[in-house]
């Protein structure tokens, strides 16, 4: 079964011959090579190219081990190149190549040739990889299957669309396994064997032990503040003998950015226009390999896992989101209100709050209360998970449920 993946094809298309190199990263089996080849190949197809013009190479194939060789890579593509049209060079795996950075800058300096990589160590995937080609590489982030690609092959209704997808998560793999006993089994080996084994000998971590129990406990709050030190303390709790420093709990938590497996959202203070630099929030990129280190024995924690499922798709659609804080006076005292994620994209600044049910008039004042007491004029939204009708409160706040929010890419223009 084919799932499209039209929003990441439109944005390799929109880069297409712009002189530097496309670099599709995102977490390990979130499906980049496939974005590549068939999907962007056919395009290409489609689009008149010659096949000849197409060079294509899976460098963990073992029929092309002796292109891993940087010297034998670079002078194998190089004969390909006869003439003066347009070629495409697309690498799957570059990182099992030695020196691949310098392989790819020098196919650059070839003024035919549009260069397209991907690959799925750690060192590929590090949030760094862009910067080791000296501004001249171009990252495409790929996420996990958002609801609508998920949706648009999914037999059944929304609503146990939206179920099975906060338990198992949008890992294409995991979507396509027939049962539940499947998809349970694939996501816990990939947790183990892909990305905690890789992070760790990676990173040379020496204390597998307790870096899986800091994963634990990070997908088990999602949606809470934390830090370093507040992480520390919780191990100090547990055992006081405890390596878990919170410089070590850092270096941790910078691994698991580094290979995508969690990101950080900022808070940020809405009337002084800053960062508070502490406590943070944790979101996982994928809600099965979340529910994996919990042994899915939290996947029915809906709230949490709403509010992380809309953190992701903010984050698909090109925002850079924070959580708000909003201090207030009460009486004679200062009250911090939060508002869940303040998303900006270019000059645009959308307030949104996730809310599980709002069918109380106390409930709807709890949600709103944050987002009156911001002193602009840009969107708020409150996203619910009852399938309602999109609407607009009289003091201007939009509410709509999580459905139209996840299938509507225009939602948030409403």
């Amino acid at each position: 079964m084919e799932i499209r993946r039209d929003f990441y094809l439109k944005k390799i298309i929109e880069r297409m011959d712009n002189g530097l190199i496309k670099i599709i990263t995102g977490i390990r089996r979130c499906g980049k090579s496939y974005l590549l080849d068939p999907i962007f190949t056919d395009y290409l197809i489609q689009q008149g190219i010659d096949e000849e013009h197409i060079i294509k190479l899976s460098l963990d194939e073992r029929k092309n081990s002796t292109y891993l060789d940087p010297d034998n890579l670079d002078q194998y593509i190089r004969s390909l190149i006869i003439d003066d049209n347009r070629y495409y060079l697309i690498l799957d795996e570059i990182q099992e190549v030695k020196d691949f950075e310098s392989v790819l800058i020098g196919f650059m300096h070839i003024k035919n040739v549009d260069i397209y990589v991907t690959g799925s160590n750690s060192k590929f995937l590090s949030s760094d990889i862009v910067t080791e080609f000296r501004g001249r590489g171009d990252e495409i982030r790929v996420y996990p299957l958002s609801f609508d690609e998920f949706f648009s092959i999914f037999n059944g209704s929304e609503e146990k669309a939206l179920n099975e997808y906060y338990i198992y998560g949008g890992l294409p793999l995991a979507v396509l396994a027939k049962t539940e006993n499947t998809k349970t089994d694939y996501l816990r080996m990939q947790k183990e064997n892909v990305y905690i084994n890789d992070i760790i000998d990676r990173n040379k971590i020496q204390n597998k032990e307790e870096f899986e129990m800091l994963v634990q406990i990070i997908a088990s709050d999602i949606g809470s503040l934390t830090n370093p030190l507040k992480l520390s303390n919780s191990f100090k709790e547990r055992d006081k003998d405890s390596s878990m420093t919170d410089k070590t709990i850092y270096n941790y938590l910078c691994y698991l950015q580094d290979a995508f497996l969690i990101e950080k959202a900022r808070r940020f203070d809405v009337r002084g226009k800053k960062f508070i630099e502490t406590p943070q929030k944790y979101y996982f990129t994928d809600m099965g390999i979340r529910n994996s280190f919990l042994d899915f024995r939290q996947s029915e924690e809906i709230s949490h896992t709403m509010e992380n499922v809309i953190y992701l798709e903010l984050r698909k659609r090109g925002y850079n989101v924070d959580v708000g804080s909003v201090e207030i006076r009460e009486k004679d005292s200062k009250k911090q209100l939060e508002i869940d994620f303040v998303a900006n994209k270019g000059n645009n600044k959308i307030y949104i709050q996730s809310a599980l049910e709002m069918r109380t008039k106390e409930k709807v004042e709890q949600e709103q209360k944050p987002l009156l007491n911001v002193n602009d004029f840009f969107k708020k939204i409150i996203i619910v998970g009852d399938n309602i009708k999109k609407s607009r409160y009289e003091n201007g706040i939009i509410i709509m449920s999580i459905y139209d929010f996840l299938l509507d890419p225009n939602s948030l223009e409403y």
